[in-house]
């Protein structure tokens, strides 16, 4: 089977699919959510540099043609802190 590949939304790396975040607009909600849901989806590379582009610069919203709220933001700084945590005791 072959492996899917993603881009990121900020810096447009090529990558697996599993080494992205995953942000989904949920179809006919239309409610923004992280890692699961049938809808558009866009891919983000889980570096701080790429959230903050992708924050600043609004290229998420824009890439899911809709709002994205500020919660999910925060929850994405939240992650890459943690998983920053946890490289380090490593």
């Amino acid at each position: 089977m072959k492996p899917n590949y993603r881009r990121c939304l900020s810096c447009r790396r090529v990558g697996l699919k599993q080494e992205f975040w995953r942000i989904a607009r949920v179809f006919p909600s239309g409610k923004v959510q992280l890692d699961q849901g049938m809808g558009r989806s866009a891919y983000m590379c889980p570096t701080s540099s790429c959230l903050q582009a992708a924050q600043k610069k609004n290229r998420l919203g824009r890439s899911l043609h809709g709002t994205v709220p500020e919660t999910l933001y925060q929850t994405l700084w939240q992650r890459l802190n943690q998983s920053n945590t946890q490289e380090k005791q490593i």
